[in-house]
């Protein structure tokens, strides 16, 4: 049986700053959500894998395009569900 990775929930927290720092630039802050958006989809993508890596990127990618979502931590939240939620179901079946 494969082990799975789970990446450092200080990297995920990390993740999730910077794509709240956008909101520290007045009037660029949109600009930088469309660049930082597929930039961030992709790490999540990465960085998760699988099922949740694959739903977490589009939402990923969507919540910071749209106005107003960038406060959602989307990394720290997606680490939450693989450590705690996933993990829980895996210790089920040793």
């Amino acid at each position: 049986m494969e082990k799975s990775f789970t990446p450092s929930l200080w990297i995920c927290i990390l993740l999730d700053l910077i794509g709240c720092a956008s909101y520290a630039l007045p009037m660029m802050g949109e600009v930088t959500d469309v660049l930082w958006a597929p930039i961030s989809a992709f790490i999540f993508y990465r960085m998760f894998g699988g099922t949740l890596g694959t739903f977490g990127g589009i939402f990923n990618f969507m919540e910071e395009l749209f106005p107003g979502t960038d406060i959602i931590p989307t990394f720290t939240i997606a680490w939450v569900l693989k450590k705690v939620w996933f993990g829980r179901s895996q210790m089920s079946f040793k």
